[in-house]
């Protein structure tokens, strides 16, 4: 306990010899692991297990061999035994989705599926009110619902949840996990999908494995890192960029029980109390697998995979994004689908656009790692169009988006629960005549409404005065300007803060893959300054974006002349539209296009059985012209859905009004 691990790099072998290996230990095992499996399932289900084992057997062999040599074969048939337990424990209501969703892999991709995403206690307070509130999503047409961190967390400050204290217990605050088994229920009955967060990198420091470890057992030996001096940390921290500068520098804490009691310097990437996982450890992993299957027989359908890219440490880098961090994915990925079929995973990888396809197996080798990951490009860029009134910068660092495989999905949403980090890549900044940083402080001034004549009304969080690198907190409705516009009482541009905010949406929902909405968005919930009582949240400023759900809102949502009546009514309609067009579903790769005006963003998606569909939005206060036969296919597509009726084409072009959107499609 408490020595320093070597850093390891990916064994190198040839794709043939890795093969090789892996079908030798197969041909191995498969004897022993058939005969437990039709025992412990039946014939028919234990075929279909040993059917699931021969399709992952690279999936499950190879990153076994990168990541731990010598030891994979023992290793792989610990880790399909572990499957195999998993298999067995899952309920029966569980395996029939498993079945349909076996016949249909590609379920998450259709463009029926909507998403919503909501803290439970700010949503309905505790899990078994939730189902009673689900005809308000069933009304916005959610298929698929993401409730934030709800795993037992520690005591006191615990990054909005996400140091986890017991991955099989429920936030007591909340409920238990029989209610959380029940929502699961609940939600499957209506054809909705349940969505948590999964915390990998880290535990709490009061989680039983770091106990555990803290007092010597040697079951758990090695499952985190810590250093006697600051040699190492030293050398480690001067590449590695700091996520908590002002109240959490440095990637490592001093604990004085650490190192046998002598005292260590733990690694903590986040916070002191968030203890990194040592994953080069393969108890940590298989640990962990153990964990992820037994929430996934519970009823969870989606995992979000929690700060994926740090993972894996390496001395010289910044400890993100290594290659075997992608080897862990995909390993954890195809022992969970073996016993739970119908899962999948989302990876929360808030990395450069150039890192972030791998997370979806998008790598030179094609690698099953996650099935979704956030669009977090796409949603910076639409905060930076709409700043700017210019998409320039929008179709430059899309169009060098590396595809993503058709197995897989983006996730697009215009506001989530964490802070807006300006992810834009100095490289598209100058290929439109822009300076990254000056443009990145420029979006921070702009939205913390600093910025002479800004709408914004939102906050800087981590600001770092010392290179003048910061974040923004706020609410989508406030960054839009509704609520300066509700504070000046002017009706114009309450006018434009909606259509600013449906806007963003329009992309969102049509851009492809599974959009997501948060939690008040769909009644322009504003910032809330409620959290300033509370001593645990009022230092970070995150939390004026995750008000209380305002149901007396909410009962407005049907009158068309109140705001919340107006909001609703447009995205409502905007997943109305969306669900009957088939070119809208995952799978299919957007092409952004050039219609001739740098203010109007113009996307296009061509899928093999609808035909072609083109979106537009204008990020301009004003009227724009664009070139008809661009977005209208030279006039064979017609016009689906707008935020101003059907527009007109006049001498080869379409003028889409001030912060307007068009999609249209092939009939």
């Amino acid at each position: 306990m408490g020595e320093q691990r070597p850093d390891t790099d990916a064994v190198t072998i040839p794709a043939t010899a890795r093969r090789a290996a892996a079908e030798q230990a197969w041909t191995q095992l498969r004897p022993e692991l058939e005969a437990e499996a039709v025992a412990a399932l039946g014939p028919a289900e234990g075929d279909a297990f040993l059917a699931r084992a021969d399709l992952a057997l690279y999936d499950v062999h190879e990153p076994l061999a990168t990541l731990y040599a010598e030891a994979a074969d023992e290793l792989f048939a610990r880790a399909l035994r572990s499957a195999l337990a998993a298999a067995v424990e899952r309920p029966e209501a569980l395996r029939r989705i498993d079945r349909r969703r076996e016949v249909d892999p590609g379920w998450f991709q259709r463009s029926r599926v909507q998403g919503y995403v909501c803290y439970v206690d700010r949503f309905c307070g505790t899990l078994d009110r939730l189902p009673g509130r689900l005809d308000h999503l069933a009304e916005l047409g959610t298929t698929y619902l993401h409730l934030m961190p709800l795993l037992r967390p520690r005591p006191g400050e615990n990054d909005g949840g996400y140091a986890v204290l017991d991955y099989r217990a429920v936030d007591p605050r909340l409920g238990t996990m029989s209610d959380l088994e029940d929502v699961a229920g609940a939600l499957h009955d209506r054809g909705m999908a349940l969505c948590i967060d999964l915390v990998l990198n880290h535990t709490a420091r009061e989680h039983a494995w770091a106990q555990g470890w803290l007092a010597g057992d040697p079951a758990y030996a090695g499952f985190y890192t810590a250093f006697p001096d600051r040699t190492l940390p030293d050398a480690y921290d001067a590449t590695i960029p700091e996520v908590f500068p002002d109240r959490a520098p440095g990637s490592f804490s001093w604990v004085p029980e650490a190192c046998g009691g002598a005292g260590g310097w733990v690694w903590t990437t986040f916070w002191p109390y968030q203890w990194d996982l040592d994953y080069s450890n393969p108890e940590v992993t298989l640990a962990m697998l153990g964990e992820i299957t037994w929430l996934a027989n519970r009823g969870v359908d989606v995992f979000r995979m929690d700060a994926v890219p740090f993972m894996w440490k390496r001395l010289g880098t910044s400890c993100q994004n290594q290659p075997e961090g992608h080897s862990l994915l995909q390993l954890l990925h195809a022992l969970t689908r073996l016993a739970a079929p119908g899962v999948i995973f989302k990876a929360e990888a808030i990395v450069s656009p150039d890192d972030l396809v791998g997370y979806l197996g998008g790598h030179d080798r094609y690698r099953p790692e996650c099935e979704l990951a956030y669009h977090n490009q796409l949603m910076v860029l639409l905060w930076s169009s709409l700043a700017t009134q210019d998409v320039r910068l929008a179709r430059q660092a899309l169009r060098r988006m590396r595809p993503v495989p058709p197995t897989a999905t983006w996730c697009t949403y215009v506001r989530g629960h964490d802070d807006i980090g300006w992810a834009v890549a100095d490289e598209d900044a100058a290929a439109v005549g822009l300076d990254g940083f000056a443009h990145r402080r420029f979006l921070n001034d702009f939205y913390s409404g600093r910025f002479p004549g800004s709408f914004a009304r939102g906050a800087l969080f981590q600001e770092n005065e010392v290179t003048g690198d910061a974040r923004v907190s706020g609410s989508a409705a406030s960054l839009c300007g509704i609520e300066a516009a509700l504070e000046a009482g002017d009706d114009a541009a309450l006018d434009a803060g909606v259509r600013r905010l449906v806007l963003l949406y329009s992309v969102a929902y049509a851009y492809g893959g599974i959009p997501l909405l948060y939690m008040g968005d769909e009644l322009a919930l504003r910032n809330d300054s409620g959290y300033l009582a509370d001593p645990a949240l009022a230092p970070d400023n995150r939390w004026m974006h995750r008000p209380p759900m305002d149901w007396e809102a909410a009962a407005r949502r049907s009158d068309p002349a109140t705001l919340e009546g107006r909001v609703w009514r447009e995205l409502h309609r905007l997943g109305e539209v969306r669900r009957a067009q088939l070119a809208l579903r995952g799978g299919v790769e957007s092409t952004v296009v050039d219609a001739g005006s740098d203010a109007v963003l113009v996307w296009r998606r061509k899928h093999p059985r609808s035909g072609t569909f083109v979106g537009l939005a204008n990020f301009s206060a004003f009227p724009q012209a664009v070139d008809a036969d661009t977005v209208t296919g030279f006039g064979g597509f017609e016009q689906v859905h707008g935020s101003d009726g059907v527009l007109p084409v006049r001498e080869g072009q379409v003028v889409v009004p001030g912060l307007g959107f068009a999609w249209f499609a092939e009939p």
